[in-house]
């Protein structure tokens, strides 16, 4: 019986350690960088594209516009991921975009909310690219259990941003094709 008690106290202690550390960090923050060996429009460039993100983005498997207009401020998209045989669905809001520069959007789910801001600094031909999350849990538990992931979250993001930086810099296509002007129906009379 005695060891039924101690084996209650330490239940109700870690319960207040972890509700405690959710009351007292109700949000996290966490940030990554890498550097690019790519002008910053070709590194905007294949973010944008839509057929990149799973190649980066650890579970991406699908978006659909939900309202708005792709890629412009209040564009708002489901986006649909997968982790660990799970399918999520998140709402993306797009919140800021200047291209080759900086864009930074939310995600809300039921569990929590994110906002997410990427930066590009471009200097000598390379580009620096920044990311930025705030995360915040919706509810006691989610806060208290957010709390506690922040590396596991970080660890994520660099993971991702690091595929990132193997995709821009090993990136072929052309983003940026020159326009060919047809000159064959052009007559000169002299």
């Amino acid at each position: 019986m005695k060891y039924l008690k101690y084996l209650l106290y330490l239940i109700i202690v870690l319960a207040l350690i972890f509700f405690g550390k959710g009351f007292l960090t109700p949000s996290v923050s966490y940030e990554s960088e890498i550097t690019v060996n790519k002008p910053a429009n070709e590194s905007w460039a294949v973010i944008s594209d839509e057929s990149n993100l799973p190649k980066w983005l650890e579970g991406f498997k699908k978006t659909e516009l939900v309202s708005g207009t792709a890629n412009t401020v209040g564009a708002v998209s489901k986006i649909y991921v997968e982790d660990r045989g799970e399918e999520i669905v998140m709402e993306e809001t797009i919140t800021a975009i200047k291209p080759n520069e900086h864009m930074a959007m939310t995600f809300t789910m039921d569990f929590m909310d994110m906002d997410y801001e990427m930066f590009f600094k471009e200097q000598d031909g390379k580009t620096m690219i920044n990311s930025k999350s705030m995360v915040k849990g919706n509810g006691v538990f989610a806060k208290s259990l957010i709390s506690f992931m922040t590396g596991s979250m970080k660890e994520q993001e660099d993971e991702n941003l690091s595929k990132l930086k193997e995709l821009i810099d090993e990136n072929t296509k052309n983003y940026f094709p020159e326009k060919v002007v047809d000159t064959s129906a052009v007559s000169v009379d002299e």
